[in-house]
C-alpha cells in the first residue's frame, strides 16, 4: 500500500523544447507527456513509483480513484468497456479496466511564458529534492529524435468496410423511428503494425507538430502505448467543487480556402441536426451530473459554439455543477463515465446498441485522468486515439472513429464525418 506524497517542492529551470525532452527519455517504461494544443502547458514525467492495473473490477476502480495516494502526482486511464460492461453485458476485455501510475518528478513547461519548472514530489523533503534532480537530468539529454523514413505503419486495414457502416448506421436510425432511442455513436475501426524500426513516439511527434490538440497524451507503460490527439474535455474539478464537462457534438472538414472554411462553420453553426444532436448531449451530461452535484447548481453555461481544430470543426456546449458534500472522483466517474457525447441517449440503451454494432473498444472513447491534487481532476474524452500494443518485437495499433447517429442521419454523410475524423491519424501512419 503507497502512502501520499508528504512533500512537494519547486525548481525553475531554463527554457528547453518540451518535445526534444520527450524524445530523450520516450523509450523509457512509464514515459508521459501531455500537451495543451499551440501555446498551451506541457506536462512531462518519466520512471513512477507506483503502477497498477485493475481488470474488471467496479468496485476497485472507484477504490483507487478516491485513494488519497493516487490523487496527486497520477494519471489513470480508464478504458471505455469498464464503464459501458453494466448496459453491454459481459464482453472479451482489450484492454484494463483501469491503468494508472504516481510520479514524483515533473516538468512543467508553460509555453506562452517560455518558462519551464520542476516539481519533485516525495515522503519527505530530501526525497523531493531527488525527483528535482531527476527531473532536471530530463531537460539535460533533451535531443531531437531521427526521424523514421517512409511511411511509419506498413498498413491501414478497416476491421469493416464502408457498407458495412453504412448498413449500422441505417440500423440505428431505423431503431430511433422505432422509439428505441434518440441517438448513439457508432464507430469504425482501424488496425495496422509499425515498421520494425518504428516507435508510437513516431506516431505522435507529427500528430502534436501537425494538429495539437487541447488534450493531447502520449504514455508508455508495459507492452501498451497510448497516443491520443484529443480534442475533448470530458470532466474538469476544481477544489472548490465546481465541476465542468464539454461535451461535443456536431463536426464539418476543415477546407483551404479561408471563404469556403468559414462557410462550413457558418452551416454547423446553422445545422438543426448537429443542434439537436449537440443537446441531447447537453440533457444527457445535465443528468449525469445531477447525481454528484448539488441539484440546483447544474446549468448550461455554452451552448452550440464553434470550435475549429486542424483537421475539423466542432460544436461544443459547457455544462458546470457544484460537487455535493461527500461526492469523491470515484463516485464522479461512476456517474458519469463513459462519457455521453461518444455513447448516446438515453445512455444505458445506447451502450447496447454500440455492443450490437461494435466489438470492444478499449481506451478509445474512454478517458485519461490527470490527477494534480486533492480534490482536482482533468479527465480528458480519448477520441483521436490510439492502442499500441508490443508483440513479437513489433507494435501493433488500432484506432477507432465515429459519429453520432440520430433520426435525420444519412449514412454517406456519417460515413464522410468518420473518414474526415481519422485523416491526421492515417497521415500520421501512412503519410498519405
Amino acid at each position: 500500500m503507497i502512502r501520499p506524497y508528504a512533500a512537494r517542492r519547486e525548481r525553475a529551470l531554463p527554457w528547453c523544447d518540451p518535445l526534444e525532452v520527450l524524445q530523450a527519455i520516450g523509450a523509457r517504461d512509464g514515459t508521459l507527456g501531455l500537451f495543451s494544443g499551440t501555446g498551451g502547458r506541457v506536462l512531462i514525467a518519466a520512471d513512477p513509483d507506483a503502477v497498477r492495473q485493475i481488470d474488471e473490477g467496479a468496485a476497485a476502480v472507484t477504490a483507487l480513484l478516491d485513494d488519497p495516494a493516487w490523487a496527486e502526482g497520477a494519471v489513470q486511464l480508464l478504458a471505455y468497456d469498464g464503464g459501458a460492461r453494466p448496459a453491454a453485458g459481459p464482453r472479451p476485455s482489450v484492454w484494463p479496466d483501469l491503468m494508472a501510475a504516481r510520479y514524483p518528478a515533473w516538468l512543467v513547461f508553460e509555453t506562452s511564458s517560455r518558462t519551464l519548472t520542476a516539481i519533485g514530489r516525495g515522503g519527505d523533503s530530501d526525497e523531493a529534492e531527488r525527483a528535482l534532480d531527476q527531473a532536471e537530468g530530463w531537460t539535460r539529454a533533451a535531443s531531437p529524435r531521427v526521424a523514421v523514413e517512409g511511411p511509419l505503419s506498413t498498413s491501414f486495414d478497416a476491421e469493416a468496410d464502408e457498407a458495412a457502416y453504412r448498413a449500422a448506421v441505417a440500423d440505428v436510425v431505423a431503431r430511433i423511428a422505432a422509439g428505441e432511442l434518440f441517438q448513439a455513436n457508432i464507430a469504425r475501426a482501424w488496425t495496422g503494425e509499425l515498421k520494425p524500426e518504428a516507435d508510437p513516439l513516431d506516431v505522435f511527434l507529427p500528430l502534436v507538430r501537425d494538429s495539437p490538440a487541447p488534450y493531447a497524451a502520449f504514455w508508455r507503460l508495459g507492452e501498451r502505448t497510448l497516443v491520443s490527439n484529443s480534442p475533448e474535455l470530458f470532466l474538469t474539478l476544481e477544489p472548490g467543487g465546481r465541476i465542468e464537462t464539454r461535451p461535443i457534438k456536431g463536426t464539418r472538414p476543415r477546407r483551404a480556402d479561408p471563404a469556403a472554411d468559414q462557410a462550413e462553420v457558418e452551416a454547423l453553426a446553422a445545422s438543426a441536426k448537429d443542434r439537436a444532436e449537440n443537446l441531447m448531449i447537453v440533457d444527457l451530461m445535465r443528468n449525469d451530473l445531477s447525481r454528484v452535484c448539488v441539484p440546483s447548481s447544474v446549468r448550461v453555461e455554452r451552448l452550440f459554439a464553434p470550435e475549429s481544430y486542424a483537421n475539423v470543426h466542432h460544436l461544443v456546449s459547457t455544462v458546470s455543477g457544484s460537487l455535493s458534500p461527500g461526492q469523491g472522483v470515484g463516485q464522479v466517474m461512476a456517474a458519469t463515465f463513459p462519457p455521453g457525447s461518444i455513447t448516446g441517449a438515453p445512455k444505458h440503451q445506447a451502450l447496447k446498441v454500440i455492443a450490437g454494432h461494435e466489438p470492444p473498444r478499449g481506451p478509445w472513447c474512454g478517458s485519461l485522468l490527470l490527477r494534480e491534487g486533492e480534490g482536482t481532476l482533468t479527465a480528458s474524452v480519448l477520441i483521436r486515439t490510439l492502442a499500441f500494443e508490443h508483440r513479437k518485437g513489433r507494435w501493433h495499433w488500432r484506432t477507432q472513429a465515429g459519429a453520432g447517429i440520430v433520426a435525420d442521419s444519412d449514412p454517406a454523410a456519417e460515413s464522410a464525418e468518420v473518414l474526415s475524423k481519422i485523416s491526421a491519424i492515417k497521415r500520421a501512419l501512412t503519410g498519405s
